[in-house]
């Protein structure tokens, strides 16, 4: 996956409490292969009209937050069912964050798991954030992944919290599979002195 260290971007506020993940990503969607309209599909029914035009009252469709990589959100941010494939669309739309008061368990821990880092807040200071955007549509946030620090519009900055282990795979674009080649050295040497130690599971080619 990407490595996250440090995003400027424009943020789009998200004021909707509950966004649950079949409106991130409805469930017809589950299926599809992660293809180039794979972006299309997030918010796909909040975003879409029956006869695919888009929705202008959208918040994603308005000029400003049309390249947003930023999500301000609310209580209870992808809550419902645990869908990874919800983070999928996320990052098919190049959103790195998502910064909200609470989460649902599963979603936020699919959120590290794939590149996408979901920042809690308290809910004054979610609020806030979003009241910024919405006063100055397309204006830009700051991610400090490394100094674990947000920048808001106006300027100030908040502290948030993640785990050393989750801060150092998001710095390095790490997922489970490149955490486990960080051994690769180690398990070859095992597989060799294994096939070493038991050649009589391994008989040569040809051999019955």
């Amino acid at each position: 996956m990407k490595p996250l260290v440090t995003l400027k971007a424009v943020a789009v506020p998200f004021d909707a409490v509950n966004m649950d993940t079949d409106q991130i990503l409805p469930a017809r969607y589950l299926r599809k292969p992660r293809g180039p309209d794979y972006h299309t599909y997030l918010f796909h029914d909040l975003r879409y009209i029956d006869s695919g035009g888009e929705r202008g009252e959208f918040i994603l469709n308005q000029p400003p937050y049309r390249d947003a990589r930023i999500i301000v959100g609310n209580r209870n941010f992808g809550c419902g069912s645990s869908r990874e494939a919800a983070v999928f669309a996320l990052d098919a739309n190049d959103i790195r964050a998502v910064i909200a008061p609470s989460f649902g368990d599963i979603f936020h821990n699919n959120c590290f798991k794939n590149g996408v880092l979901p920042i809690r807040l308290d809910e004054a200071r979610c609020a806030a954030l979003r009241a910024q955007l919405h006063e100055n549509p397309g204006a830009e946030m700051i991610v400090d992944l490394e100094a674990r620090r947000i920048t808001a519009p106006n300027g100030a900055t908040h502290e948030f919290e993640v785990s050393e282990f989750r801060r150092r795979c998001l710095m390095q674009g790490l997922d489970d599979i490149g955490l486990t080649l960080e051994h690769e050295e180690a398990m070859n040497t095992f597989e060799a002195d294994y096939r070493r130690e038991m050649s009589w599971l391994y008989p040569e080619q040809g051999e019955s």
